[in-house]
């Protein structure tokens, strides 16, 4: 029936008769001769029906936006002057010879091309909204990209394999989504947050390169940009080391960029966490901004200023400036706001000191803290951030995570500001990264236990195995990041292949044996036959998407996404269901909703 896409015709086909179909994008009437721009997911082709074919002209007068349609017609050159180089059909259009209407359309709740949209009018009628040139060359990105990454994991020898979506409930990272079981009376699956142990049982089992495109679930709390269900390249490897894994799958993005994107990444530099977290206050820095963290802890353990002098001197506090060059200009209104700013994220304010003349010393400083601190200590501050003449110092002063979400927040805030940008201070590039030597435990006071950093299955580094009986906060874990422009691209580690380690990571998190085995204890039993050595990671593909396309949104990558509350606004779900199908699997609800009674 079609012979081309409407965005593929070209001069090429210059004199060809071709056949199209698509949508009407839109109509003009021009004195008798009437104008269709025919759209499809390639492209707009403008279509001309003159009154010389009556019969197509007579259809083309009743055709409004969004009919679907059936063209045929012969490929010309446009007349001079009206060509439109953003287009690859920008150069010809279609003499059309015969219009059918394969459908009409209402009349459509908002324009195709309108760019003012709200979100929810976008999700409410996200069938129309994905029809929008942006959003279809959103997915077809995410298409190649998917693409490009199955064709380099099958070149390397990897075999995709699909894992179950109904599977046990294993409650030690984010909430579950449960599913009741009807056969099974008061028993539940869940929805996977991540094949990870399953890829595991497959490196057992001999298939020692693994690989799946995979749903994820995850029951979490509302979050901008957060999905409850996510996209993941996942992969799984044996018999490699963390280098070998890591340069693998380094080669892998740099394949799918080059490939989507004719993008060269570049090099990509090596971090600890312990720099990430000392430089940046953040395990996914975005290098494009150009300034960094000064440690002044150690120097304001006496000063005068209790605001600076208790996190100083008390265990787990932290003190930090970011120097910002060329900050004095400034104003207080500008201060003041980034004072708000960093209250989101735990602080109780924010120190500045505007450097005018670093020669006068003290008296070269405007700053009302500055009569709180001793010569020593200034001279310190100045000396650490290498202050000029023009530069705005911020501090952050209260307990380390504080210091670190906020300050490191104001650090990406100042940074991709108008003014950070035409200060130099960020630089438009790709940014790609790997964080290496996370620690395996972080410490939950609320709990008063430890809990895994990345998840309980990822190996200590070599020598850190005794720490897990002694002091777990100081084993760092075989796990590794990649990080591009703020963004964790992903994540994985090298994973505990011997069951008494794996049980020691159990005791650690106070995971008795008991519990361990209910949870756990197919994967124990499995790594007694003879584990191989393995590791591995996952992809975020919907970031990875995001990223490429430099949406504003997860969701603009995604076909049918939920919102922020995690409802889809164009089915109605979640939503209430019948008393029947609750009996058939022996479910009551205790706080009915809206409209639905409570089963009997």
């Amino acid at each position: 029936m079609r012979t081309t896409y409407c965005g593929l015709v070209s001069e090429a086909l210059m004199g060809q008769t071709v056949t199209l179909m698509g949508w009407a994008h839109r109509r003009r009437d021009h004195g008798g001769v009437i104008f269709i721009d025919l759209r499809d997911r390639e492209g707009l082709v403008q279509v001309v029906f003159d009154p010389d074919r009556a019969d197509s002209f007579k259809v083309a007068e009743d055709v409004r936006n969004e009919f679907c349609l059936k063209v045929t017609g012969v490929v010309r050159a446009r007349p001079a002057g009206t060509e439109n180089a953003g287009l690859t059909s920008g150069k010809i259009e279609i003499l059309g010879h015969t219009l059918e209407v394969l459908n009409a359309s209402v009349t459509p709740p908002f324009q195709i091309d309108d760019e003012n949209l709200s979100e929810t009018t976008r999700l409410t009628h996200r069938v129309l909204d994905l029809r929008r040139p942006y959003m279809q060359k959103n997915l077809m990105l995410r298409y190649r990209v998917a693409m490009e990454a199955r064709k380099f994991l099958d070149e390397h020898g990897f075999v995709d394999i699909e894992t179950p979506m109904l599977t046990k409930s294993t409650p030690e990272g984010a909430r579950d989504y449960l599913v009741p079981s009807r056969v099974h009376d008061g028993q539940f699956f869940a929805l996977p947050q991540s094949p990870q142990l399953f890829k595991q049982l497959l490196m057992v089992a001999g298939f020692d390169r693994y690989y799946q495109i995979t749903k994820c679930f995850r029951d979490e709390d509302l979050r901008a940009d957060r999905q409850p269900e996510f996209t993941q390249i996942d992969i799984e490897t044996s018999f490699l080391t963390e280098q070998e894994i890591r340069d693998m799958f380094e080669g892998m993005i740099r394949h799918v960029f080059m490939k989507a994107l004719n993008v060269d990444l570049g090099a990509y530099p090596v971090m600890t966490y312990a720099d990430a977290m000392h430089l940046y206050g953040s395990d996914k820095p975005d290098l494009r901004v150009k300034l960094q963290f000064t440690e002044l802890t150690d120097v304001m353990g006496d000063v005068d200023f209790k605001v600076f002098s208790t996190p100083a001197t008390t265990k787990g506090g932290r003190v930090v400036a970011l120097c910002v060059p060329g900050g004095g200009a400034m104003s207080r209104g500008e201060i003041d706001a980034y004072t708000e700013f960093v209250k989101i994220y735990g602080a109780k304010g924010l120190a500045w000191i505007k450097v005018n003349e670093v020669a006068k010393g003290r008296e070269g400083l405007q700053s009302p803290i500055v009569k709180n601190l001793h010569d020593a200590a200034i001279a310190k501050i100045l000396e650490r951030t290498g202050a000029k003449d023009g530069d705005l110092i911020f501090f952050g002063a209260d307990k380390a995570k504080v210091v670190n979400d906020a300050i490191g927040a104001l650090r990406l805030k100042v940074g991709h500001s108008e003014f950070g940008k035409k200060s130099g201070l960020f630089e438009d590039r790709w940014a790609p990264l790997w964080v290496v030597d996370f620690p395996m435990f972080e410490y939950d006071d609320e709990e008063d236990r430890w809990n895994a950093v990345h998840h309980p299955f990822t190996a200590p580094k070599d020598g850190h195995e005794d720490y897990m009986d002694t002091d777990p906060g100081k084993c760092i874990a075989k796990a590794y990041d990649m990080v591009l422009n703020g963004w964790e691209l992903g994540g994985g580690s090298i994973r505990i292949h011997r069951a008494e380690v794996q049980s020691k990571v159990f005791k650690a998190l106070k995971i008795t044996d008991e519990d361990a085995k209910v949870k756990f204890g197919f994967l124990l039993d499995a790594l007694q036959y003879g584990a191989p050595p393995h590791g591995g990671l996952a992809f975020g593909l919907d970031r990875l998407v995001t990223l490429m396309t430099k949406a504003e949104s997860i969701r603009d990558v995604i076909a049918f996404p939920k919102t922020q509350r995690a409802q889809c606004l164009l089915t109605g779900a979640p939503s209430n269901v019948d008393e029947k199908q609750l009996r058939e699997l022996h479910i009551r609800l205790r706080n009915t909703m809206a409209g639905q009674a409570p089963a009997a």
